[in-house]
């Protein structure tokens, strides 16, 4: 069953870009899902996200955790009429520690093979 397939079959894909199954056909294709890192921990919110990656890497792909951006150092305030909060190096590098190892669980990110998970911390 290929990665569409797939997806279709445990009700997780509504729609698809014309072309999308040819590509992934054709070659490995590299996909990538951003994940905030203002905690060292994800919440239940990111679990349809980690599980889209995994089956994707599981149909030979190779995903990408992007963990970061301006969010990571700035942070996400508690309230809506608070400040964002600038997050020290020292913070951000265990939240980046902490998401990496839960997303470790899920996908294979030191496994020798081409499609090997990336995680991209900026």
């Amino acid at each position: 069953m290929n990665f569409v397939e797939d997806l279709k079959w445990r009700g997780m894909l509504h729609d698809v870009m014309p072309g999308t199954e040819e590509q992934l056909a054709r070659e490995m294709t590299v996909a990538y899902i951003g994940f905030d890192p203002t905690s060292d921990s994800l919440h239940v919110g990111s679990f349809a996200q980690i599980m889209l990656l995994k089956r994707f890497q599981l149909a030979g792909h190779k995903p990408v955790a992007l963990v970061g951006g301006a969010t990571g150092m700035i942070g996400d305030p508690s309230g809506k009429s608070d400040e964002r909060n600038l997050l020290n190096e020292e913070s951000l590098n265990k939240n980046l520690n902490g998401i990496k190892a839960q997303l470790s669980k899920f996908l294979a990110f030191d496994s020798g093979e081409e499609n090997s998970a990336v995680m991209v911390p900026k």
